[in-house]
């Protein structure tokens, strides 16, 4: 059988979207499953629109959330020469460019393709015409023989134009009145008519560079791609790609498209400007530009890796069963493309919660500690590991981000530094039985006999003892609040209080 074999291939125009992230998870969840390959590729035929640190931040963003390519990247970076693990290096387009021109040359040779010299003007009043005729200009069979092309001059001017213009193209030649039948994996039988479709450029003279359309094909067959799974967005371009294949006499890959990420409100793709509204990131890194503007991330909020991963496989996947909580093992055993659905999924960013505050429940509190105790140093909070994973164990429950803990627990790292005012005013008044009650007691349970057996009210007192502990009367459950700071500690806070409280 033929070895499958997959790519990711993002063009470095800009922080990777979680739309992105969930293609190349795909993608290596399949690869994995069939025991293939998962290669990234940087497709940077567009020069106009690279952006500067967008292809590091790629593969940082794959990295963090453990999708570890195959082929295509070694030490952190894109491979430029190929080697025993990488034998199709280089894997940046833009390092390939002298291979294109050929393929491209082979096409028109075939009857494929050929040479268009209109120049954006003439295309531009050929648009104009066409809709003062209430029509819609497309380059194709029914225009290209009243345009400037290799199928319409002489080949003494073909060959003086492209040796005089340098902003020629090469054109691929749509087929006339046929119809293009193509299979999915994910969406089955379909069929276009070549009458709908244009003439896509292919190769252009000006800067030697072909489109996206010509080096993702010549790509895919060069590194032997089996399946190309990517976003639905590149479903209109499967009929070229598939005459594409044809007119090379390749066998083509099978073809995956898979559905929109789309925002939680209303309709549409899931964008930047959502997040921004509704405050959640939809990069899986924070991510500065060039113009200073900046953009949230995942790992940035504090959100586990793993969180994201299964987050995202959630996103338009089905396993068929009520499970929502996969390792990244446990998802490659279980995916497959046929339980992937045709329609969007809208991203819930209260479920991107209750996934991290899942994986948080489930981890170790060694691991919380060490992630929480160099927030704590940040803050000037001096403690121990040990008392830490004591803290984690009581306030676990309470938490989404390991961040929360400083929040939900900080009374157990220091003393409140001011206290609620309506609360003050509610109980203060009951300090100074607070402050009995607490000399007199040895644990939370003898500091609840005490107060029953004074006849002093519960619920007043307590919260008084509360408020002098935490700040507010509300909170942490007192008796875990003594079991960490001791009484003692506790004794002193209400003192604290107490003085502060009376002398306003």
């Amino acid at each position: 059988m033929k070895r499958t074999r997959v790519r990711f291939a993002p063009s470095p125009t800009g922080p990777l979207h979680m739309g992105g992230v969930r293609t190349a998870l795909y993608n290596y969840l399949y690869a994995k499953q069939k025991g293939g390959d998962f290669l990234l590729r940087i497709e940077d035929t567009d020069s106009h629109r690279f952006v500067p640190g967008a292809e590091q931040y790629i593969i940082d963003a794959l990295a963090w959330c453990g999708i570890t390519p195959d082929e295509g990247v070694k030490d952190g970076k894109i491979v430029e020469t190929a080697d025993e693990r990488n034998p199709h290096a280089p894997y940046r387009q833009s390092q390939r460019r002298q291979i294109y021109r050929e393929y491209a040359e082979r096409l028109v040779a075939g009857g494929f393709a050929y040479y268009a010299f209109d120049t954006p003007e003439e295309l531009e009043a050929s648009r104009r015409e066409a809709e003062a005729r209430k029509e819609t200009f497309i380059y194709n069979a029914a225009t290209r023989q009243k345009l400037r092309n290799s199928l319409t001059l002489d080949a003494g001017q073909v060959q003086r134009l492209l040796a005089e213009r340098s902003d020629w193209t090469i054109r691929f030649r749509m087929p006339e009145d046929e119809t293009v039948e193509m299979d999915d994996l994910i969406r089955g039988h379909m069929s276009v008519h070549t009458g709908t479709l244009d003439d896509k450029v292919l190769w252009k003279r000006a800067d030697e560079l072909p489109t996206y359309h010509l080096a993702n094909i010549v790509d895919d067959h060069l590194m032997a791609i089996s399946d190309v799974i990517r976003g639905e967005e590149w479903l209109p371009s499967l009929p070229l790609h598939v005459l594409l294949y044809r007119a090379f006499g390749w066998e083509r890959p099978q073809f995956a498209h898979l559905p929109l990420l789309l925002k939680p409100v209303g309709n549409g793709k899931l964008s930047k400007r959502d997040g921004d509204k509704l405050g959640f990131p939809v990069f899986p890194l924070s991510w500065t530009g060039a113009d200073g503007e900046t953009c949230r991330g995942y790992r940035e909020d504090g959100y586990f890796p793993e969180a994201f991963v299964n987050l995202l496989a959630m996103l338009g996947w089905n396993p068929g069963t009520e499970q929502e909580l996969f390792s990244l093992d446990e998802l490659t055993a279980a995916f497959s493309l046929d339980k992937v659905s045709k329609s969007g999924a809208k991203f819930n960013p209260d479920k991107a919660k209750w996934y991290n505050k899942e994986y948080l429940r489930r981890k170790d509190d060694g691991v919380l500690a060490d992630l929480l105790l160099p927030m704590l140093a940040a803050e000037g909070i001096e403690t121990t590991k040990g008392y830490v994973e004591k803290v984690i164990s009581l306030t676990k429950e309470r938490a989404t981000f390991v961040s929360d803990f400083r929040d939900i627990a900080r009374c157990l790292f220091t003393a409140p530094q001011q206290y609620d005012e309506k609360d003050s005013a509610k109980f203060g008044a009951f300090l100074p039985q607070a402050v009995e009650a607490m000399r007199a007691a040895s644990d939370a349970a003898t500091l609840e006999a005490y107060i029953r057996e004074h006849d002093m009210p519960m619920g007043k007192v307590m919260n008084g003892i509360r408020l002098a502990l935490t700040g507010a009367a509300s909170g942490l459950g007192i008796g875990d609040i003594l079991s960490c700071i001791g009484l003692p500690e506790a004794l002193r806070r209400l003192e604290t209080c107490k003085e502060k409280i009376w002398k306003e």
